[in-house]
C-alpha cells in the first residue's frame, strides 16, 4: 500500500537530485550545504559529515533500486566512519578527524539499510556484514540487551544513558527474535520505552533513561527524537491511540513545534520539515493516508522551487542553509 502521490514523487526526484549533486561529497554527505568557519564540540556543522545521513541515503538508494550506487556509497561509508565494526557518528573532512564514539541509532539504521538491500535484490549480499555490525554493537553499546547511546572502542567506555529514540524496535527484533535471550532482551527494550510514557495529557515519551539513577529524564524534548520514538513504536504495532491523536491534531492545526517540556509546554516554537516528514512516516505505518498527505504538504512548503544554489532542496533560498537531516528525512518520507 502506497501513500505518496504523483506530485510527491516529482518533488522527491528534485530533492534527490539536489542531495546527490550538492550534499553528497567524496567521503559522505555534508551536514549543511553552507560551510561554517567555526566547528562546535557537540554539534556537527557545515561540511562535517554524519553516519546518520549515510544510513538515510543508503535506505533511499536501496528502496529506489539504485544498487550500484548503494554498493559504492556503503564502501565509502565504511572507509569514512568504520570504527572497530561500529560506525563513528561524525567525521570532519577539514581535519580528517573521525570522532571516537558511535550513535547507536545510526548504526542500527545502517544495519537496516544493508538488510533492505538484500530484501530488494533477493540476495544475501550484505547479510554477513549486517550481522557483523550487529555483533560489534553487542560487544559495545548493546550490552546485556540494554541499548546504550554510544560506546567508545578506544577507552572501552559505554554511555550511562539510553535515549528512547535510539531503541529501533524493528531492527533489534530482527536479530533478537531468534533466541530466548534475544526475545528477553527485546521485551526489556520495549518495556523501557513504554515506561517513559508521559501520560495521556501529553502522550509523548521521556527523552532518555539513566542507568546510574534508574530514572527517566525530565529534560525538554527535542521533537525529532520524540517522533523517532513514536515511529519505532508504530513500526512494531505499539503506538498508543493517544499519541496518534495528539500527532493528528498538531499536523491538522500546523502546530508541530520543535521542542516541548515533559508537561507539554512549547520550548521552541520553530517548525521543521523533518518533523512533519517523521509524522508522515508514522501515519504511513498506521495506514492513515489523509494525515500522511497533510504532513507531506507541510514538508514540501520548505522545498526551494525558485532558481538558486539549493533548488530542489529543503532549506532557505536566501541564506543557502540546507540541512541533511531535513532533506534526507523528507526524501524517505516521500517513499511511503
Amino acid at each position: 500500500m502506497t501513500f505518496h502521490t504523483r506530485q510527491d514523487q516529482q518533488k522527491q526526484r528534485s530533492l534527490s537530485e539536489f542531495i546527490a549533486n550538492r550534499l553528497v561529497a567524496a567521503q559522505g554527505i555534508y551536514t549543511n550545504y553552507v560551510e561554517t568557519d567555526v566547528r562546535q564540540a557537540n554539534l556537527a556543522t557545515g561540511h562535517e559529515m554524519l553516519s546518520e545521513s549515510a544510513g538515510m541515503w543508503l535506505i533511499y538508494l536501496a528502496e529506489h533500486y539504485r544498487f550500484a550506487e548503494f554498493r559504492r556509497f556503503y564502501q565509502l561509508t565504511v572507509a569514512t566512519f568504520g570504527e572497530h565494526g561500529q560506525f563513528s557518528y561524525r567525521y570532519d573532512p577539514d581535519r580528517s578527524k573521525r570522532f571516537a564514539v558511535n550513535a547507536t541509532l545510526d548504526d542500527l539504521r545502517l544495519i537496516k539499510a544493508l538488510n533492505l538491500y538484500d530484501a530488494m535484490t533477493h540476495t544475501t549480499h550484505y547479510r554477513q556484514a549486517a550481522a557483523d555490525h550487529f555483533a560489534a554493537l553487542k560487544a559495545g553499546a548493546l550490552r546485556d540487551g540494554k541499548v546504550y547511546d554510544y560506546y567508545n572502542p578506544q577507552t572501552k567506555q559505554v554511555a550511562r544513558t539510553s535515549s528512547l529514540a535510539y531503541i529501533d524496535l524493528r531492527t533489534l527484533g530482527f536479530y533478537e527474535r531468534g533466541s530466548t535471550a534475544g526475545r528477553r532482551a527485546y521485551r526489556e527494550q520495549l518495556k523501557l520505552v513504554r515506561g517513559g510514557y508521559l501520560g495521556d495529557v501529553f502522550p509523548l515519551y521521556s527523552a532518555s533513561f539513566n542507568w546510574d539513577t534508574l530514572t527517566y529524564s525530565d529534560h525538554p524534548l527535542n521533537t525529532s527524537e520524540a517522533l523517532e520514538t513514536l515511529l519505532h513504536l508504530a513500526e512494531s504495532q505499539h503506538l498508543k491511540a493517544a499519541s496518534r491523536s495528539w500527532l493528528t491534531q498538531q499536523v491538522r492545526d500546523k502546530t508541530l513545534y520543535n521542542g516541548y517540556t515533559t508537561a507539554g509546554s512549547v520550548t521552541d516554537s520553530g517548525q521543521s520539515a523533518a518533523n512533519y516528514a517523521l509524522a508522515a512516516m508514522i501515519f504511513a505505518q498506521v495506514r492513515d493516508r489523509t494525515n500522511y498527505q497533510r504532513a507531506m504538504a507541510m514538508v514540501w512548503q520548505d522545498q526551494v522551487t525558485a532558481h538558486s544554489a539549493i533548488q530542489g532542496g529543503i532549506g532557505n533560498a536566501q541564506t543557502g542553509q540546507s540541512y541533511s537531516f531535513n532533506n534526507l528525512t523528507a526524501l524517505n518520507a516521500a517513499s511511503q
